[in-house]
């Protein structure tokens, strides 16, 4: 796979956001996320005459975004392995035998590219549903999510109901595992 030029280069500014902690890469994502509503809220209001507020700061379209940044690169990476086993050959090997781009895809691409796609959803939502310091700062009032819960338990030293919640994660992430490795055995047998 070619690594030169701008593809290489956006691979590697994606990259980054793996490297750096999520609250930093919350304090980066409010910054555009808070013009863009400063900017809808005036466009609102020149049009409509109405104000808003702010939608999207402090919502969970602005956690996703933060997520998005902090865990392409994982998905990223997991499915360009997987893509890298996808020879032009085979591509020239589906047209000859009278399959259009889509049927390509369909028929040949999805079935060598399921399970490392399988495999980038597990790792982001595992890497996701333990995230603290994005969900922290990004996360609308009274929305909590496991890790967020576990913390506020913990730091009021309620540890019997913080150790339910970090269970929880412990098993909402161990229940995927453990099929997608029972998939990976059965399709090596």
């Amino acid at each position: 796979m070619n690594r030169g030029g701008l593809p290489g280069a956006l691979n590697r500014l994606v990259g980054l956001g793996y490297a750096v902690p999520g609250s930093v890469i919350a304090v980066g994502v409010l910054i555009p996320v808070t013009r863009l509503d400063n900017w809808l809220a005036g466009w609102m209001q020149e049009l409509a005459g109405i104000n808003p507020g702010l939608m999207f700061t402090g919502g969970i379209a602005a956690v996703i975004y933060a997520y998005l940044v902090r865990f392409l690169a994982v998905a990223l990476q997991t499915v360009e392995a997987s893509l890298a086993k996808i020879t032009p050959s085979m591509d020239d090997a589906a047209r000859s035998l009278g399959y259009g781009q889509g049927a390509t895809l369909r028929r040949v691409h999805v079935p060598l590219l399921r399970g490392s796609l399988l495999t980038a959803g597990l790792l982001v939502f595992v890497d996701v549903m333990k995230e603290l310091p994005a969900t922290l700062v990004m996360r609308p009032f009274n929305f909590d999510t496991l890790a967020t819960q576990t913390f506020t338990l913990a730091s009021d030293e309620r540890l019997a109901e913080a150790s339910t919640a970090a269970l929880a994660i412990v098993a909402v992430g161990l229940l995927p595992l453990i099929v997608l490795s029972r998939q990976i055995a059965r399709s090596r047998r």
